[in-house]
């Protein structure tokens, strides 16, 4: 065999010893030593010892995958983190949200995994840090008070809210629903018993939404009822508005709009009617039906959602101005819109409840205290001869991204535009 030949053969058998024992000491992207993954990271955390005795382990960490999700030398991120906090979960569950998802939890969105879940272990199933509701009342409080202060209660709400709601998103439905009204309700509820067909006088509830009477997390009225209920329903009297249980259509009104409305309302609805300037809801199909919950509501005056999210429906960039203001006008920012406004009519612009602004101004602020600037009927806006000088000449009501709801940025800015004469 000739020298060079020879050489080749060499080499090629210290390759073979080498490649094996470079393959042994190059684990992963990291080159660890075989077995090394996770069990070195435990020799200096040995907390995380401890803690992996618990029921349920996160796969990467029973797996001693560590470096799945930590890099261990550097990071641009906290607790040397592969990746930034919010996205580094989809690394692995990028089937959380479903695409075009109908409803997504607001903490999946801002990626905030850890306020729910425990990343290396937990007692608690799917890592969860608490079981059940508890958890969820972390964030929503306002519900855990109210279903403490409820007098009827809902099982499944203080049991676990997972039993309705999705716990990261909902394809179809609002609210992170597993399913809508009625279905959803169908899973637990019975409607073929003489009971229940019975309370709801014979009408085939079990094809309606559930919710436009009783209130899904518990209510302190009967039969969980919204806290304000209208007096046909109190009363079981469908038939004063709805047709006879028995016919084709038997949800359908007895006369359309709010004509169904003046069996009882007649002198309100009259008199809103022969007002100069009417809210358009009130005179198209729905009528009054477009802000009022025609069987029982969580709010006053059988309103069908907070009054804030009712009026912003419509005027959204007039809430969205109030977000902006610098300056949150009260009204306004705590949803009373009423106080200034009539919600079905008035004879002044903008329905407002009394013609002058000064006055309906003065409700609430002392304006003589204020300012000694001239205002009223007797004193013309320079700007515009057609005016006269009032709160709103040099105050947006509805708030703008100026203190004290001002036009301008400075008094001295907003002042030179009527007085020209003393600009600089």
């Amino acid at each position: 065999m000739k020298l060079r030949n020879r050489k080749s053969v060499l080499l090629l058998a210290i390759f073979s010893l080498i490649i094996p024992l470079t393959a042994a000491y190059a684990q992963g992207k990291f080159k660890l030593k075989e077995g090394a993954a996770g069990t070195i990271c435990l020799d200096c955390h040995e907390g995380l010892q401890e803690k992996m005795k618990k029921p349920f382990v996160h796969s990467p960490l029973a797996d001693g995958d560590c470096i799945g999700c930590h890099n261990p030398h550097t990071s641009n991120f906290d607790m040397l983190m592969a990746a930034p906090a919010d996205t580094i979960c989809y690394t692995c569950h990028d089937s959380v949200v479903p695409e075009d998802a109908k409803s997504v939890h607001q903490v999946v969105i801002d990626g905030q995994c850890t306020l729910c879940h425990d990343p290396h272990a937990s007692e608690n199933e799917f890592n969860l840090l608490k079981k059940g509701s508890e958890l969820c009342y972390e964030c929503h409080q306002e519900m855990a008070d109210k279903v403490e202060k409820n007098k009827y209660t809902h099982p499944p709400v203080r049991e676990d809210c997972l039993g309705c709601h999705n716990a990261h998103s909902s394809d179809k439905n609002n609210s992170l629903l597993t399913d809508n009204s009625p279905t959803l309700c169908l899973q637990c509820h019975e409607t073929d018993k003489e009971t229940f067909k019975s309370l709801h006088r014979e009408y085939p509830v079990q094809k309606a939404d559930c919710t436009s009477c009783h209130d899904p997390h518990g209510s302190s009225t009967a039969a969980m009822l919204y806290d304000n209920v209208h007096e046909p329903v109190a009363k079981r009297n469908c038939e004063q508005c709805h047709v006879a249980a028995s016919s084709a259509e038997p949800f359908s009104l007895k006369a359309a709009g709010h004509e169904t409305c003046m069996a009882c309302h007649y002198e309100m609805i009259t008199d809103a009617l022969n007002q100069t300037n009417l809210h358009w809801p009130l005179v198209d199909g729905k009528s009054c039906m477009n802000c009022h919950s025609p069987h029982a509501s969580p709010e006053k005056n059988l309103i069908s959602q907070p009054m804030l999210e009712m009026c912003g429906k419509c005027h959204a960039d007039t809430v969205a101005r109030q977000e902006r203001s610098a300056t949150p006008h009260p009204p306004i920012a705590e949803g009373r819109c009423g106080e200034c406004h009539s919600p079905h009519s008035s004879d002044y612009q903008f329905l407002r409840k009394e013609e002058s602004i000064i006055e309906l101004c003065a409700d609430c602020h002392e304006w003589q205290t204020h300012t000694t600037h001239p205002i009223g009927e007797d004193y013309v806006d320079p700007r515009n001869p057609n005016l006269t000088l009032q709160c709103a000449s040099c105050h947006r009501t509805h708030g703008t991204e100026y203190k004290q709801f001002l036009y301008f940025s400075t008094a001295n800015e907003l002042c030179v535009q009527c007085h020209a004469r003393f600009r600089r």
